[in-house]
């Protein structure tokens, strides 16, 4: 695990992320299987809408609760 600070996964961003958007394409990837972006606070709707059109979105969970989760089951948003 990396001790740099997750960064927005929006084209082109910088920004901290706030936000993991946990994601699923049917068509690739079993029920249970969680792809994850993770987002800034102004990008937070904009992938979240991009996903959800499709059918992709699951969850938004803030990034330091979906860590909290993670830790307990070895692993964080930026391993994904």
């Amino acid at each position: 695990m990396s001790d740099e600070t997750p960064i927005c996964s929006a084209k082109g961003c910088r920004a901290d992320a706030v936000w993991v958007l946990a994601w699923n394409n049917p068509k690739l990837h079993t029920p249970e299987r969680r792809k994850t972006w993770l987002a800034c606070e102004e990008h937070r709707e904009h992938l979240s809408q991009f996903l959800g059109v499709r059918g992709f979105l699951k969850d938004v969970v803030a990034l330091e609760e979906w860590e909290r989760a993670r830790g307990r089951e070895g692993g964080s948003a930026a391993d994904r």
